[in-house]
């Protein structure tokens, strides 16, 4: 029975602690939208989106005013486009047109980003795949709300290292493209190994083809409340600490739960995941680093991060799996150097470097996320960085 002291406490997480429903993502097969002729392909595409995720953005937004939960992104998934476009596809513009299709009908529906524009390439790939992939620089330079991902790698199959050759020099063209507004592109574009098929967070996002037809999966996020609940543990040991941490991602777990089978109801769409990645914004007091830095650590990148991070991702998924029957996705820290403060601060500080990120990204969900690198470094440089990423992802 719920009582005065948890409506309390939930309310301050939400108003003290930035905790939030950071995506409702509708992931959506468009299997059904396949057609050799390519205006019928994105009539049929347009047409299916629209169909499910209409009320998407409604539903949302009535969800939180009901119960004073902000949901910040209301987003779609949709199976990888190269195989969609795959029959009617002759031409890296004949995906762009797809592209600009999505991003339409992401205009039109007010949701923040529509991912999917995506290859699986783990083993090889077909001519669509890669007339695909020569595609994305100029498909998110022109387009605002539409994220590409590509699959490279995968325990069972290794890496392709041809896949990660040609996406080195595709991150450069994408950022090339959009030099005058922050190399904006290839931010949108996520290499993957191990590429999760209900993952809700962009740019990664995509509904893979063992999906069923339509999903409602919900991301949730909350360092701020893990960092303040930490403050009460400074002094006690880690017993203490990993429960506190555990108990903290149970709550905000349930809190995702309420939301997404709310909007299963409205929405008539069957529930998927939670995603329990703690994803952190700039804004003071929503920072991993900081809970790294409740922990113990001086500085984010002091010997200790990585094991700070690997108690961190490890108690945040026993939690949740506590509170729920439906985690999936990605379900750990994000590290975004340029979203998370604290990351910021200890750059600055001289206290964190790449290689220590890339050690970091052995024990949690992601690699190297959101960091600027010099417009001057080579395309193989880049292959050289994704692949060393992919290997870690695929031991």
């Amino acid at each position: 029975m719920i009582n005065l002291y948890e409506v309390s406490e939930t309310n301050k997480m939400i108003g003290e602690e930035n905790l939030d429903v950071r995506t409702i993502t509708m992931g959506i097969s468009l299997l059904d939208c396949i057609d050799s002729n390519l205006d019928k392909l994105c009539q049929n595409i347009e047409n299916k989106i629209i169909s499910k995720a209409g009320r998407l953005v409604e539903v949302g937004d009535e969800i939180g005013a009901e119960y004073g939960i902000p949901i910040v992104n209301k987003r779609i998934s949709i199976t990888p486009i190269a195989m969609v476009g795959s029959a009617a596809c002759k031409s890296p513009a004949d995906y762009v047109k797809i592209g600009l299709t999505l991003d339409n009908v992401a205009k039109k529906l007010g949701v923040n980003f529509i991912g999917g524009f995506s290859a699986v390439v783990s083993k090889g790939m077909t001519s669509s795949d890669k007339l695909l992939i020569e595609s994305i620089p100029e498909t998110l330079a022109k387009t605002q709300f539409v994220c590409s991902s590509v699959n490279v790698g995968s325990t069972r199959t290794g890496i392709n290292m041809d896949a990660v050759k040609l996406l080195g020099e595709k991150v450069k063209e994408a950022a090339y493209l959009t030099r005058e507004n922050d190399s904006m592109a290839c931010a949108k574009l996520v290499v993957l190994c191990n590429a999760p098929d209900d993952n809700p967070f962009m740019a990664g996002a995509f509904h893979g083809i063992t999906e069923a037809d339509a999903v409602i999966n919900v991301g949730v996020s909350g360092p701020g409340v893990v960092a303040a609940a930490l403050k009460n543990c400074r002094g006690k040991d880690f017993e203490e600490l990993c429960e506190t941490v555990k108990k903290t991602a149970f709550k905000i777990t349930r809190v995702g739960q309420l939301v997404a089978k709310e909007a299963s109801k409205k929405l008539d769409i069957p529930f998927g995941i939670i995603d329990l990645s703690l994803a952190p914004t700039p804004a003071v007091g929503d920072s991993v680093a900081q809970i790294l830095e409740e922990i113990g650590l001086e500085k984010v990148g002091a010997p200790g991060t990585t094991a700070a991070l690997a108690l961190l991702n490890d108690q945040v998924k026993k939690g949740g799996v506590m509170a729920s029957s439906y985690v999936g996705g990605l379900s750990g820290a994000f590290i975004p150097v340029s979203e998370d403060q604290g990351m910021i601060d200890a750059v600055v500080a001289g206290a964190l470097n790449i290689e220590k990120l890339e050690a970091m990204t052995c024990v949690c969900s992601v690699g190297l996320d959101m960091i600027a690198i010099p417009g001057d470094v080579s395309a193989t440089t880049v292959s050289g960085i994704i692949a060393d990423e992919a290997a870690i992802g695929m031991v």
